[in-house]
């Protein structure tokens, strides 16, 4: 089983940016395709970014693209989220998560079996 250790979060004027990374231990992280989510007080958890193994195939919210890139070191089994150009609707608790399809760039939360505790992302306006 894969562990999953958020941090980076924290509170940044609307167009600022700021770096989250999620460090994996335990089960081969390689094996498994990653994704960031985020949480907003009274809202459903949603999709932000994914990446796969391997060549390391992405896939974004439309709301953040072009200013949020996801990224993946196998070798430091880490993933990152840079965030540019945030925004105050960016608020939210995000939470980094893995899925035992590798080669997949998934959406869905369901297909998400490994999840970190989360970080605080606060935007001002």
């Amino acid at each position: 089983q894969v562990q999953l250790v958020e941090s980076g979060g924290g509170l940044v004027q609307a167009g600022g940016s700021l770096r989250l990374s999620c460090a994996a231990s335990g089960r081969t992280f390689s094996s498994n395709g990653m994704g960031w989510f985020r949480q907003a007080p009274g809202k459903e958890r949603e999709f932000v970014a994914a990446i796969s193994w391997g060549v390391g195939t992405t896939a974004y919210r439309d709301s953040v693209k072009g200013r949020f890139t996801i990224s993946r070191d196998n070798a430091k089994n880490t993933i990152g989220l840079q965030m540019n150009s945030l925004k105050p609707e960016d608020t939210a608790v995000y939470y980094c998560a893995a899925q035992g399809l590798p080669y997949q760039v998934i959406t869905d939360t369901r297909f998400y079996t490994v999840w970190g505790q989360g970080t605080q992302v606060t935007v001002s306006s």
